[in-house]
């Protein structure tokens, strides 16, 4: 079963694992194997969330997902599906990155001049050109 549902909607199944103060979740097709924790079981699947992406928001090829069918779990261990959409994460959650580009000369005096923000510039271009 390919539980990547759509080019943006990642979805990976992850297992709770009750301990004394909250729960431990493994996402075993991220990193050959990842953890995180939560208090309860709403904030150890928001966890498992972040934690695919900030492990994938750079990743072009996304790791396959096993099917949830395939998950072995004792009681009192629980299996469910997390999803998140990384385009999504990666415009909610954005590094910056230096780049150096060109542009004529008198482009860069101009706006100079009226203190263009050159990065808020360009981002917003690449916004509108990507249409993101």
């Amino acid at each position: 079963m390919n539980m990547n549902k759509s080019k943006n909607l990642l979805v990976y199944p992850v297992i709770l694992y009750p301990e004394s103060k909250g729960y431990s979740v493994e996402i075993s097709d991220i990193d050959n194997g990842t953890w995180t924790q939560g208090e309860t079981i709403e904030e150890a699947l928001l966890m498992a969330e972040d934690v695919i992406g900030i492990m994938l928001e750079d990743e072009i090829d996304f790791p396959k997902a096993t099917g949830l069918e395939n998950l072995n779990v004792e009681d009192p261990n629980i299996k469910t599906i997390v999803s998140i959409d990384i385009e999504a994460y990666r415009r909610n959650n954005p590094k910056t990155v230096r780049k150096n580009v060109t542009v004529p000369e008198y482009l860069v005096k101009l706006g100079k001049r009226n203190n263009i923000n050159f990065s808020a510039t360009l981002t917003e271009a690449l916004r509108t050109k990507l249409g993101v």
